[in-house]
C-alpha cells in the first residue's frame, strides 16, 4: 500500500483520508507476502478498534473476528482451551449450552488446507494420467501409420538378413525420439506458461526440477509402452508378404 500511495517517499507522519476521516500514519507494517490461504498479508491499514468504530461506523458495534497468537506452537491447545473458557464467560454461556462463536487454530487451517491440496492433487493427477494415455495411444496410432506406409521397406530389411530385434530396435528409437521432442516441448511449453502466469499476476509459482525430470522420465516411458506394440508388429512381418505389399 505504501508503494500504491506514496512509492518511494516515506509515508510515517503524512496523513490519508478513509471514507472522508483523516487518518495519519505513524509507521509500516514489515513485508510479510501472503498468507497460507493465498490472501496476501500487506495489503492492509491497521487502525485503533475505537478509532474505527466511533469515527467510520458512528457506533460501536460486535466483531466478525478476533486474530490471536499463542506463546508457541505448543501451547495452541492451550491457548484455544483458554480462548474458549474467556468468550463463553464474556458471552454469559451457560453450562451445557453451545458456544455461539467458532475457534480456529493453525493446525486446523492447515489440515484444512492439506486435505483440499489432496484432492486437487489427486484430480490433477486423474487428469495428468488421462492426457498421457491420450497422448500414448497418438504415438501408437502414429507408429502404427508409420509401419503400414514403410511395409516393403521393413520387407526389403529382413530380406536382405535384418533381424526381428533390428526392426524392433529401430521403431522403438524413433517412438523414443518422438515421445522425447514431445516432452522437450512439453517442458518448453510449462516453463514458459509459468512466466507468462508470474508478469501478468505476479502469482508465483516455483519450478521444481524434480518435477521436471519426473515428467520428462514419464514421456520416455510413454513412447516405450506404446510404441512397443507397432515396433513389435514390424518385427514380426512376413519378408515376402511385406514385399508383394502394395
Amino acid at each position: 500500500m505504501k508503494k500504491e500511495l506514496f512509492s518511494s517517499a516515506d509515508p510515517v507522519g503524512r496523513q490519508i483520508r478513509i471514507d472522508k476521516v483523516p487518518f495519519t500514519i505513524v509507521g509500516i507494517l514489515k513485508e510479510e507476502g501472503k498468507g497460507t490461504m493465498g490472501q496476501d498479508q500487506d495489503d492492509m491499514l491497521i487502525a485503533p478498534y475505537t478509532t474505527i468504530q466511533n469515527r467510520l461506523y458512528g457506533r460501536r458495534r460486535g466483531y466478525n473476528m478476533i486474530m490471536a497468537s499463542a506463546l508457541s506452537e505448543d501451547h495452541i491447545q492451550d491457548a484455544e482451551v483458554e480462548a474458549t473458557e474467556l468468550l463463553r464467560e464474556t458471552h454469559r454461556i451457560l453450562e451445557g449450552e453451545e458456544d455461539d462463536f467458532e475457534i480456529m487454530t493453525q493446525v486446523e487451517l492447515q489440515e484444512i488446507t492439506g486435505n483440499v491440496t489432496g484432492i486437487l492433487t489427486l484430480i490433477l493427477g486423474a487428469i495428468a494420467s488421462i492426457s498421457l494415455i491420450v497422448g500414448g495411444i497418438g504415438i501408437m496410432n502414429i507408429m502404427l501409420v508409420s509401419v503400414t506406409e514403410r511395409t516393403r521397406e521393413i520387407g526389403t530389411r529382413l530380406a536382405i538378413g535384418a533381424r526381428e530385434s533390428d526392426i524392433l530396435t529401430q521403431f522403438l528409437i524413433e517412438t523414443i525420439v518422438l515421445s522425447l521432442a514431445g516432452g522437450i516441448l512439453g517442458i518448453m511449453l510449462g516453463v514458459l506458461g509459468n512466466q507468462i502466469i508470474f508478469r501478468t499476476t505476479n502469482f508465483y509459482i516455483p519450478t521444481a526440477m524434480d518435477s521436471i525430470l519426473i515428467g520428462f522420465g514419464f514421456s520416455v516411458l510413454v513412447g516405450i509402452v506404446f510404441g512397443y506394440f507397432p515396433a513389435r508388429k514390424a518385427a514380426r512381418l512376413n519378408p515376402i508378404d511385406a514385399l508383394r505389399y502394395e
